[in-house]
């Protein structure tokens, strides 16, 4: 399966160290199988940056059984409440090598930070959910599996 990183660097050996710690899946290594997504977080974090915007691309081996996965098919209570303890830096994840799921991106964290604030319950949350459309992520967070699944193939610039 074909799989992509935005950033700002060439990323041909990636590792989960230099993840920062309050993302939607906590410290790890992020993939997405959209392209166009890659590119967005590229081009944001190049903006941010004031560097150039890069996109990875790496083949990953799709046969998981021998990881421990947690994924989440839809947005629901779990994946609501896993988001959001990692977002305050609760490490959750340290008990799977990958987490799969949907994207908390800016648009849709807005909706999940009316529950993080307490200003909204689960319910309302969810319900409003249902009208973004929604992009994928793979957090590999143990080393070893990101080693043993993924390959780089290529890298190239986005404006």
């Amino acid at each position: 399966m074909v799989v992509y990183h935005g950033t700002t660097e060439r990323v041909e050996m990636p590792d989960v160290k230099h993840s920062k710690k309050y993302l939607d899946f906590g410290r790890g290594f992020y993939l997405t199988t959209f392209e166009e997504q890659a590119k967005k977080w590229a081009v944001r974090k190049g903006m941010r940056q004031g560097r150039t915007a890069i996109v990875n691309e790496y083949e990953m081996d799709d046969n998981w059984e021998n990881y421990r996965v947690l994924s989440f098919e839809e947005e629901n209570e779990k994946w609501l409440d896993f988001v959001c303890a990692c977002r305050r830096g609760e490490p959750l994840n340290k008990d799977y090598d990958i987490v799969v799921g949907n994207v908390a991106d800016d648009d849709v964290f807005k909706v999940v930070d009316m529950y993080f604030r307490g200003l909204w319950d689960k319910k309302k949350v969810l319900e409003e959910l249902r009208y973004y459309k929604m992009n994928d992520q793979i957090c590999i967070v143990n080393q070893d599996t990101l080693n043993q699944l993924l390959t780089f193939q290529n890298a190239y610039e986005v404006k």
